[in-house]
């Protein structure tokens, strides 16, 4: 392995943003993007993190760096929410020479038929970069892989170590994640989700608006009133 100039490194606009390989399913795109949205109304008021979404993440510890790791998700804390580049855009990718070296604090990869190394080369990558948690959510080919559906690792003395229990709670982050049994488009799905302290899953926006509805609605009926027959304000 050649030596890294880490002197005269390249910049975001410089490298590519896309390998241009697109991703072997939907949930590949949707599930990490559910967390993403669910993350902007939970931290709506924080300015210091940033999650991505199938978007490569250079870093010096590899052969080269101008190639990439590129999970489905990840979660960074300390960084800037929102960084524009000089085109004017956001990220365009994350340089981790440009966000003072800060690695995730988790990655999140989700197999597919095609293996990608979900296992092995990149869980070393993972680890050198120093990201504290792993997850890799493995609904259809676990049997084949040799593991279980869900798995949460943590890094410990340089080795990811499997974590037991779901949803798990992830105290450096302040967040838990799991799975749950969800409606997409009014067909039923398992999504992953984030969970408090106490194990409850966080609402989207429209759950937590329908939540509040129904209980309007059980409060006014309680008291011997019909919800669908109250005069117009």
């Amino acid at each position: 392995m050649l030596p890294i100039d880490l002197q005269h490194l390249p910049s975001s606009e410089e490298l590519p943003c896309s390998d241009d390989t697109p991703v072997d399913n939907e949930d590949q795109n949707l599930l990490p993007n559910i967390l993403l949205f669910l993350l902007n109304s939970i931290w709506a008021n924080r300015n210091d993190w940033y999650f991505g979404v199938d978007m490569g993440i250079y870093h010096t510890t590899g052969k080269s760096p101008r190639v990439p790791v590129i999970p489905d998700g990840f979660l960074s804390l300390g960084v800037e929410r929102r960084k524009p580049s000089r085109k004017g855009r956001g990220r365009l990718s994350y340089v981790l020479w440009e966000e003072n070296n800060i690695p995730p604090i988790l990655t999140l990869e989700l197999v597919s038929h095609s293996y990608g190394g979900e296992y092995d080369e990149k869980m070393d990558i993972y680890a050198r970069l120093g990201v504290l948690y792993y997850v890799i959510y493995n609904p259809e080919f676990w049997q084949r892989d040799g593991h279980q559906p869900f798995e949460v690792y943590k890094l410990t003395n340089g080795q990811y170590e499997l974590q037991i229990g779901e949803p798990y709670w992830m105290p450096e982050v302040g967040l838990g994640i799991g799975r749950h049994q969800a409606l997409f488009g009014n067909l039923p799905q398992e999504q992953l989700a984030w969970f408090d302290a106490k194990g409850d899953r966080y609402l989207s926006e429209a759950e937590a608006e329908r939540r509040r509805r129904e209980q309007l609605e059980a409060f006014l009926r309680s008291h011997g009133f019909d919800p669908d027959q109250l005069p117009p304000s």
